[in-house]
């Protein structure tokens, strides 16, 4: 499977600013839409003798993970255009490309199985016990309408520690996610992504720890 954790194999650039900057961003949309691609296109690919129904705890987590995994791309690009701190810029980059590209995997699976990427079940229904995971419409660790349009008008040190504390939380929410569809599927594909999702996403929370306590202090 092409996907790696390696967290150097997907880090994007730190950029300096002005057109500089302009050309980084643009380079990380680009990548960004050519990893969707390769990702449905391998998905296409693969072939499946059985596949998980519409109503399967494999299609219900691809779906709210691919809704969770599009928020964290949201902020990750707002970090990587916005902030004038290159660790967060390669973080935020890193995060952006790694999950967008998981997107792929998730939406390329769905369509191999002849699925909606959207369902009309509520959100986390594939996962007993949930009462409580949705909060407002949220899933675990989403940032709020509110919390999103404060990031996106913050500035320098304020813009990297409102980041570093979202991501943070989101991630933590999607480790949760991940670890709960590995206890409920066999289904070899979804339990290596979740797998995949959960050991990348510990270490960038390692890491944001580390860059928050330095951005604090400083």
């Amino acid at each position: 499977m092409p996907v790696t954790t390696d967290q150097s194999a997907t880090v994007a650039a730190p950029i300096s600013s002005g057109g500089g900057r302009r050309v980084g961003l643009w380079w990380l949309v680009a990548t960004l839409a050519l990893g969707l691609a390769l990702g449905l296109g391998g998905g296409v690919l693969i072939p499946r003798l059985t596949h998980p129904g519409d109503d399967s705890v494999e299609a219900g987590f691809l779906r709210d993970m691919s809704t969770h995994h599009a928020q964290a791309v949201e902020m990750s690009m707002i970090a990587h255009a916005d902030s004038a701190d290159s660790r967060i810029v390669t973080l935020s980059g890193d995060i952006a490309l790694t999950q967008h590209g998981q997107i792929g995997y998730m939406q390329a699976w769905l369509r191999n199985w002849g699925l909606s990427p959207t369902s009309s079940q509520e959100p986390m229904a594939w996962m007993p016990d949930s009462a409580g995971s949705v909060v407002n419409g949220l899933m675990p660790g989403m940032a709020t309408p509110e919390q999103l349009a404060k990031l996106r008008e913050a500035k320098g040190k304020d813009l990297d520690i409102q980041f570093l504390t979202l991501m943070r939380q989101h991630h933590l929410g999607g480790i949760h996610m991940a670890q709960e569809i590995l206890k409920l599927s066999d289904n070899k594909d979804v339990t290596w992504l979740a797998q995949t999702m959960v050991t990348g996403q510990q270490s960038e929370i390692a890491l944001i720890d580390q860059l928050l306590k330095s951005i604090q202090a400083s």
